[in-house]
């Protein structure tokens, strides 16, 4: 997202935090007192440690300080509750491929009366066609005929079956699902005399982070994994590198005969 936004000509300030810890909301509450900002961005579930970021606590302090608040629910939609609304949230992206158990290549989204506001009131144009969810609206809206993109339809039914799935299980049978497996997987971990690499009250339960024990070849272990299982596990990222093995849990696949495949595979590796 710094990234992106740097691209499009934005000053961001970015807040950095020790990997595999939360965000912290009193550095949040320092910072835009230095603001004022237009925008303050923040992932909920982050994939890369398998941290839950305190998105309520922030949505609560922007609240105040009246910038838009853009939240990041990729890894976190359809797997645990998103409540947009509650947390005060102004635009919220995620994917299909995750939670949803879809195949890639849609960005379901969400955006506040505020955030349109502020759209339809832009001086310029959105400097990107494609993305330009003004286009967008009115393509949709159907108000008068405006071309922006032939829809993928293709993908639109694979996401409605995706989510009559979900449905019919229940939304909150699916999210109490993804907990139960996470924690088969975190007691099958610990009975092998592995520990977890985030504290328990910040952990996903779609996204797991498991320490690497000292001395084991953590990148062999993956590669057996794939060559003589066919399981695939992430590896580290960032200065997580070789330090943690990152075991998902997503959609259709935290059930119970996964979590027990996976466990019984990876003690055969180690």
């Amino acid at each position: 997202m710094q990234d992106l936004a740097g691209r499009l000509g934005a000053k961001v300030d970015a807040l950095e935090f020790e990997w595999g810890k939360p965000v912290e909301p009193e550095k949040v509450k320092e910072q835009l007192a230095k603001g004022p900002y237009s925008l303050v961005a923040i992932v909920h579930a982050e994939t890369s440690t398998g941290v839950l970021n305190p998105v309520q606590a922030i949505g609560d302090l922007i609240k105040e300080s009246g910038a838009l608040y853009l939240v990041d629910c990729v890894t976190s939609l359809g797997g645990m509750p998103v409540t947009m609304d509650a947390w005060g949230a102004d635009a919220l992206y995620s994917g299909t491929q995750k939670c949803l158990s879809c195949p890639p290549g849609l960005a379901p989204l969400s955006f506040s009366d505020k955030a349109l506001d502020k759209l339809k009131g832009r001086k310029n144009k959105v400097p990107n066609w494609y993305l330009d969810l003004s286009m967008i609206m009115n393509y949709w809206e159907g108000h008068t005929r405006a071309y922006h993109h032939t829809a993928p339809i293709n993908m639109v039914y694979a996401l409605y079956a995706a989510q009559r799935c979900v449905l019919d299980e229940g939304l909150a049978a699916v999210h109490a699902r993804h907990r139960e497996m996470h924690e088969r997987l975190v007691r099958g971990l610990e009975n092998m005399g592995l520990r977890m690499y985030v504290r328990e009250e910040y952990r996903l339960p779609m996204l797991n982070a498991v320490t690497v024990p000292e001395g084991l070849d953590e990148a062999g272990v993956r590669s057996r994994l794939l060559r003589e299982h066919a399981i695939e596990i992430g590896a580290g990222l960032g200065p997580m590198a070789g330090k943690i093995w990152r075991i998902g849990l997503m959609g259709h696949t935290a059930r119970a005969a996964n979590v027990d495949k996976v466990l019984s595979a990876l003690a055969a590796c180690m």
